[in-house]
């Protein structure tokens, strides 16, 4: 090929992609012309709150809008989610969504809406590891203590979650698993009203979010039987992980947005821009340094294979405890 014809070529090839480059550059250019609403399927208090409203102040410098953070709980993070996947694409709803969004999948019986096709991915924020913890009263203080009083009185000591399929659920159905222990669950709406009846000696045990427990742990407010990390925690590494103590479980909450499918991808990609944006700012690095939060920040593609590696492990976990609910 001469090379006038490869001119004419890459000329008429630039033409051709002008039209969808002026209309990334028109949504980039128009959005946001009013207040973005992100909904967090839990109620305020736990991780995944704290981490949504921490991104949604840095994102409305960078936005130049209102970014309003809207709690939805109920049904195990179905009702806040469900909300958002049959909102209008138009780059003004988002979710943030944890663990349980991946387990649903295969735990929710009937899902009101399509777990692969009606969400994509926006971007990934930041991981919390768990700890194990009891109330004090419980006399329980390592995993071989509570194997006994479990064994002992099978049926009447509980385990407190953030509601039905999420990770503080899961992981309470891996111990069981392991152990072989008959322990009641009690889900709740949250971490926030799970954590106040634990403290308050309601249940006995919950695994949960080391930001939110470390203090209380600190304070001899409660015990942590352990952490539910492979190595010792780098946020707690006096605390043995239960892994030390013959029970390999690894639990951790996650958080990411989400938006409606046909969401353009223009939106997508600066509301990705810009979440990353606020995960390298001072403010959130502080405060997830202080909070024990990893930031998992990176692409749309990288959240989407992620959540598709969550789906293939809590189908497993679900599978071999034979839980299932209706939705």
């Amino acid at each position: 090929m001469n090379a006038s014809r490869r001119a004419l070529l890459q000329g008429a090839a630039a033409l051709a992609a002008l039209p969808s480059m002026a209309r990334f550059a028109h949504a980039r250019g128009d959005w946001p012309n009013k207040p973005v609403r992100i909904v967090v399927p839990f109620t305020p208090g736990g991780t995944t709150d704290f981490v949504a409203r921490l991104v949604a102040v840095e994102l409305g410098k960078t936005l130049e809008q209102a970014v309003i953070v809207e709690n939805k709980p109920g049904a195990g993070t179905v009702i806040g989610v469900d909300a958002v996947a049959k909102s209008a694409p138009d780059g003004y709803s988002f979710v943030c969504v944890a663990n349980s969004f991946t387990a649903n999948q295969t735990l929710v019986r009937k899902l009101p809406y399509d777990t692969q096709k009606d969400l994509r991915p926006v971007a990934l924020m930041g991981m919390s590891e768990h700890v194990l913890a009891t109330h004090p009263a419980s006399g329980l203080k390592t995993l071989a203590d509570l194997r006994n009083q479990a064994k002992a009185r099978p049926g009447t000591l509980s385990f407190a979650s953030f509601g039905n399929g999420t990770s503080a659920h899961l992981s309470g159905e891996m111990l069981k698993l392991q152990m072989g222990l008959d322990i009641v669950h009690v889900p709740y709406k949250g971490q926030g009203p799970a954590l106040t009846d634990l403290l308050g000696g309601q249940v006995t045990m919950m695994f949960g979010n080391w930001p939110e427990f470390r203090g209380h742990i600190q304070s001899g407010k409660l015990v942590a039987l352990g952490m539910a990390t492979a190595q010792r925690s780098q946020y707690a590494p006096a605390i043995p992980t239960l892994a030390e103590q013959g029970v390999p479980i690894e639990s951790n909450s996650w958080n990411g947005l989400l938006a409606p499918a046909g969401t353009p991808d223009a939106i997508v990609l600066r509301m990705n821009e810009e979440v990353n944006r606020a995960l390298a700012g001072p403010a959130v690095t502080e405060a997830f340094r202080k909070g024990g939060i990893a930031s998992l920040s990176g692409t749309p593609e990288r959240f989407a294979a992620f959540i598709q590696s969550e789906i293939a492990k809590y189908g497993d976990v679900i599978r071999k405890a034979n839980i299932q609910i209706e939705g």
